[in-house]
């Protein structure tokens, strides 16, 4: 397909204008005009890159891409590295952040839910305090746990041993979650009045409020938790288009 075709279509799937982001969603650096092959990834790092040059392909689609937010201007450094290897090898650069966080079919959070097992997935969109809608997600377990089983669940399923907060004996039954860099809406998911609250990275100041509002706190790590709606992402442009997809994982363990 074409490079524009594809363009248009991931900017109305994934709503990218619905967005106030740290970045620009969408077409990040221009490649080729026909897109046959993609590869997927959470983050564009130059091992990424490396692995898209060396799958011959037309596009790399990331959560993590260029051009964040109060970030240096200039192309110099790792930054030009990595943006000289796409331009040479005629690879077109997307990046999508928040919008593939929220996204109801093949976002971060949903996803994660999937992978989780979790019942009764829902977006927690009508809570005073949230920002972005389709950011913060809620469920259940099938059954309860004792937090430390949870912990143990939650190593076997993301391959990363989550940080957490709160009693091992107490048991969960009820969860909320967002993705990645997201340990302050810990206080959103306590006024939910669930057990626990998942993100993937946490701050000196999530351990007090996890202890003083009674909720249980996983830090199941930004890459680890954010591994999945890349993917899904992938797959639905495989099905849609018939392009081949290859998501490379390329392991992080922050």
């Amino acid at each position: 397909m074409l490079r524009t075709e594809l363009t248009d279509y991931l900017s109305s799937y994934l709503n990218i204008n619905a967005f106030k982001d740290y970045a620009p969603n969408g077409l990040q650096v221009e490649g080729g005009q026909e897109v046959n092959t993609i590869v997927t990834g959470v983050t564009a790092c130059q091992a990424l890159i490396d692995e898209a040059i060396a799958l011959k392909a037309d596009a790399l689609l990331v959560h993590h891409g260029f051009f964040w937010k109060n970030e240096p201007e200039v192309i110099t450094g790792m930054k030009q590295k990595r943006i000289k290897a796409l331009l040479e090898n005629n690879i077109n650069l997307y990046g999508y952040h928040l919008p593939l966080d929220a996204h109801p079919e093949v976002g971060n959070n949903v996803e994660l839910g999937r992978q989780l097992a979790f019942e009764n997935i829902e977006a927690v969109d009508n809570i005073a305090g949230l920002s972005t809608p389709g950011l913060l997600w809620k469920g259940t377990l099938p059954e309860k746990m004792l937090a430390s089983d949870f912990s143990a669940f939650l190593r076997a399923v993301l391959n990363r041993k989550a940080l957490h907060l709160g009693d091992e004996d107490q048991t969960i039954a009820s969860v909320a979650w967002c993705t990645g860099g997201a340990q302050d809406y810990i206080d959103l998911a306590a006024q939910l009045g669930v057990d626990a609250f998942i993100s993937g990275e946490a701050s000196e100041r999530t351990y007090h409020c996890a202890i003083e509002q009674n909720i249980h706190y996983f830090g199941a790590g930004h890459h680890a938790t954010e591994r999945y709606g890349i993917q899904a992402l992938g797959r639905h442009l495989k099905e849609k288009f018939g392009l081949t997809h290859h998501f490379i994982d390329i392991d992080n363990p922050v």
